[in-house]
This record gives C-alpha cells, structure tokens and sequence, in this order.
C-alpha cells in the first residue's frame, strides 16, 4: 500500500537533526499511522533497527527484569533474539504498542544518559495508561501527538502539491471569492474528506480504487476496535458508563444542544456519574472537546466555562460510520451535512 506523506514526517526529521534529541514517545489513536510513519522515517535515518512489538511479542516484556539500565536491556533483548545488532550511534530502537507493556517508558531516562541508541516509543491509548508506570522519564523524554490526516494531508494524498494549498489558503485568510470551478473543486474535495476522514489506511484505499468501495466497512470496523479498547483498558471507572458516552456522540451532535448533556446519555444522567468518562476518552485520543467561552478574550483558557462543552469524535469518517442510513444518504447522494457540518 503506498505511504502517504505525513506532517508527522518533517517533525521526526527535526528530532533526527537536533543533536541533543531524547527519547521519543509517539501517541495516537489506533490506525492514525504512527507505526508506518516511524518504519519510513527509520529506513531513511538508520543504519540499523531494532523494533519491538509488546502485543505480537510479549516474551520481551521480560527485559526489565534486571533492572532498566540500558546495558541489561540490550543484553536480554539479544538474549532473546540474538540476530538483532546493537550499533552504536547508528541504531534505532523502536518500541511499538507500549500501552500494553508501559513499564518501559521508565528506561527512557536511562536511555538519554546513556546516549549510544536512539529510541522512539509507539502506542496507542497512552494518556490513560502513564498510572501504570513507576516514573515515566520527566525531563528525559519528548511527547508528540499524532492524529488522524488532516485535510491538508488529504490535499497532497490527492496530488495537490504545496504551492495549490498555499493559493487555496491564501484565498480563506484574504476572505478572496473563488472561481465557480474552484469552489465547485474544493467542495468536492472536502466532502470527500469529511465522508473518508483521515486514517491512512481508508484515505490510501479510495486513492488506489479510485472510489468509496469498501470505505465505510473499515470506518465500522475500526469504530468496533475502538470500543473493544474502551472494554480492554478502561481501568478505575465503569466501562459501560464510558462506552455509553462514547456512543451517545452521533445522537448529540445530531440536536440543537448547545453543550454535550449526560442526560441524553442515561435518564437523570449527572455530571459528576460521567465527567471522568469523557476525560478518559479525550486522554485516549478518540475525541475533541470543545468548551465554551465565557468571553472571547485572552487568556481564552481564562474564559473557559467547563459545565458547557461539545464532544466531537476525532475523526469525521468515524463519525459519519456512525450515523443512521438516512443521513449517509443526505450526505452522500445530496452532499448535505445538515447540523453535522
């Protein structure tokens, strides 16, 4: 499948270039293309790779079992597999789906001291997962955010080089009218995105079929992998209560509210039975909350009012899945958002 460029790619690039680069730690959604991203990156920078899988390869969870000093890790990963190379200075090691072994992130500090490997670590779900580690690194280690494409990343998926974007945004800032053609383009082209959303492996589909075949039964399925992980790793709060809020956001976003309601969730639903559920699903990646201002001034975090927000799934495709048939039909055979736009 070709890899589709991604701003994620410029930012590993500065890391590689900083000389006093540490530790990194990559978090996302699942399917947001942060493995694929960190093996194109790697190929390209190192000599020499050592990548970890804690899922499909669990036998190297036992690696810190003398300790996290980088010497005694090394030694039992080779003990393991003794066909990996630990190059100096020229090795990569890759630690991916560390939510299910978290632990690890305690070497990072040792890492950094040590100086001798690069590391960058993978996972998904990890802002629910750090209460799991003894000490994660502070001040020995770099967090980066990875999301779902963008529609600017959607843009050059489609073959728009840097100079259309450039004019396209150019346009929205100076409030200039695009040409019939354009808009008619542009709106095209958006709603493509809005039905897809960003996930490379949906986007990087439709671009080789050349149509939506198959596009909306890996959003389903990605959205069931989604809840299966509320299930798996929802640790200290009821899981049904957070699988239920997560799947009240289409019918939410679907009336005139003003602001998420947790009785549209359960009857009688309060805040204090599910604020810490949307907390979890905003750590996890899998929503955006959007809270109101009081004022629109700065500081805007100053004029927040935290009793009056919107969830927003994190992807739009994932969103669309989730919609009943009739407004799929509106979307896509009438291209009307109605109230979802």
């Amino acid at each position: 499948m070709t890899y589709l460029k991604r701003k994620a790619d410029y930012y590993l690039q500065e890391w590689k270039n900083n000389s006093d680069r540490y530790p990194l730690i990559i978090k996302g959604a699942r399917q947001v293309g942060k493995t694929e991203t960190i093996r194109r990156f790697a190929k390209s920078n190192y000599k020499n790779i050592i990548e970890i899988n804690f899922i499909t390869e669990p036998k190297y969870k036992s690696i810190i079992e003398e300790g996290f000093a980088v010497e005694s890790i090394v030694r039992l990963i080779s003990r393991i597999d003794p066909t990996k190379q630990f190059k100096e200075n020229e090795t990569l090691i890759f630690f991916d789906e560390i939510q299910d072994f978290p632990e690890i992130a305690t070497a990072l500090k040792f890492f950094k001291e040590n100086g001798k490997y690069d590391v960058i670590c993978s996972g998904s779900l990890l802002g629910v997962q750090y209460h799991r580690i003894a000490s994660i690194s502070v001040g020995y280690k770099t967090d980066y955010q990875m999301f779902s494409m963008d529609f600017e990343e959607f843009l050059w998926a489609k073959g728009y080089s840097d100079k259309d974007i450039s004019d396209m945004l150019s346009h929205m800032l100076k409030e200039k009218a695009f040409t019939e053609i354009e808009y008619q383009v542009y709106s095209n082209l958006f709603l493509e995105y809005c039905i897809l959303g960003g996930m490379p492996n949906i986007v990087s589909t439709y671009i080789e079929k050349g149509t939506f075949e198959g596009s909306l039964a890996l959003q389903r399925q990605l959205n069931n992998d989604y809840e299966n992980d509320i299930v798996k790793y929802a640790e200290g709060l009821d899981k049904a209560k957070i699988l239920s809020v997560y799947q009240s956001i289409p019918a939410q976003l679907a009336k005139e509210n003003r602001k998420f309601q947790y009785s549209k969730v359960s009857k009688g639903g309060r805040a204090k039975e599910y604020m810490g559920c949307v907390e979890w699903l905003k750590n996890a990646g899998l929503v955006n909350v959007c809270y109101c201002l009081g004022f629109a001034e700065l500081p805007l975090k100053g004029n927040i009012d935290d009793s009056k927000f919107k969830v927003y799934m994190a992807d739009t495709g994932i969103l669309i899945s989730n919609l009943d048939d009739e407004s799929q039909i509106d979307l896509r055979a009438n291209k009307n958002m109605g109230i979802y736009k």
